[in-house]
């Protein structure tokens, strides 16, 4: 099942992706796509719908990110051995782990430059929508967790991040710098969450072309691991890291200006476009 949320920013509606990509829309069953209605047994009253019988959106309405009022966004550092690489840092033996203090924004919102930052960055992710409360969660019990995964944008200040001391959520958090969706794609259409291929261009040009395979730590190692030091409530994020790629890692680096426009995507996941915009 695939679900989606349309409309203006903050009065989003939710929706079902029917097999034909068209919206229909869910606000007759739910009130919105929130932590709530990730629960088990409300995914499953919404899986048994026919799609046909719920009224289908027309137009071309603007997607809001999948999941309504996350808690939180985790994010995973350095967790592709082939970026850590062209990063030039070490393969961590433990997950990094930052958090993404902004909201999140539709996957096709413009990105604004902020203001004072010279190196914009862009990371394609695949990102954890937890489904249930998980707190010390084995690894066998780690999926059980998982509502489903989206995409995500993990756009990045590398100057705050890396030349501005501090925790790296300087350069994580900025307005726009968490663009998730199109969809939620629920846990049970996910045959192997490692075995996903990730690409992102900008303004046409391949930049990033990647599997989730490579990573070093998989997404059950991440819930597990993760639900070791904070709880992971329903609707809250974990963002997994990214693949080689990023500007950052270019000789020389590249960055992103007003202007550019990012597209990035996941094997049956569909696909996001933003522009950079002045801040």
């Amino acid at each position: 099942m695939k679900l989606a949320r349309y409309g203006t920013p903050g009065i989003e509606r939710p929706a079902l992706v029917d097999a034909d990509g068209n919206l229909r829309d869910l606000a007759g069953h739910c009130d919105d796509l929130d932590g709530a209605a990730l629960a088990p047994d409300r995914l499953a009253r919404l899986a048994k719908l026919d799609p046909a019988s719920l009224p289908k959106v027309t137009g071309n309405p603007r997607l809001g990110p999948p999941v309504a009022h996350i808690g939180k966004i985790v994010a995973i550092g350095l967790n592709y051995a082939d970026h850590a690489a062209e990063t030039g840092a070490k393969i961590p033996e433990e997950p990094i782990i930052f958090m993404k203090a902004c909201a999140a924004t539709g996957p096709n919102d413009p990105v604004p430059l902020p203001r004072g930052c010279d190196k914009l960055d862009w990371e394609v992710e695949l990102a954890i929508v937890i489904g249930t409360r998980a707190r010390y969660v084995d690894e066998k019990n780690a999926l059980a967790h998982v509502a489903g995964y989206t995409i995500c944008n993990d756009v990045s200040a590398r100057d705050w991040q890396i030349e501005r001391g501090g925790q790296w959520v300087k350069g994580k958090s900025s307005d726009g710098f968490a663009p998730l969706g199109p969809w939620l794609v629920t846990r049970d259409e996910v045959k192997d969450p490692q075995a996903l291929d990730l690409w992102l261009d900008v303004n046409g040009e391949k930049m990033q072309r990647g599997s989730t395979k490579t990573m070093v730590f998989g997404v059950v190692h991440l819930v597990h691991y993760v639900s070791q030091f904070l709880t992971l409530n329903p609707g809250d994020i974990i963002t997994t890291g990214t693949p080689p790629g990023v500007g950052l890692g270019m000789k020389p680096p590249r960055y992103l200006k007003a202007g550019d426009e990012m597209r990035l995507g996941i094997a049956g996941f569909g696909e996001q476009r933003q522009t950079v915009t002045a801040g």
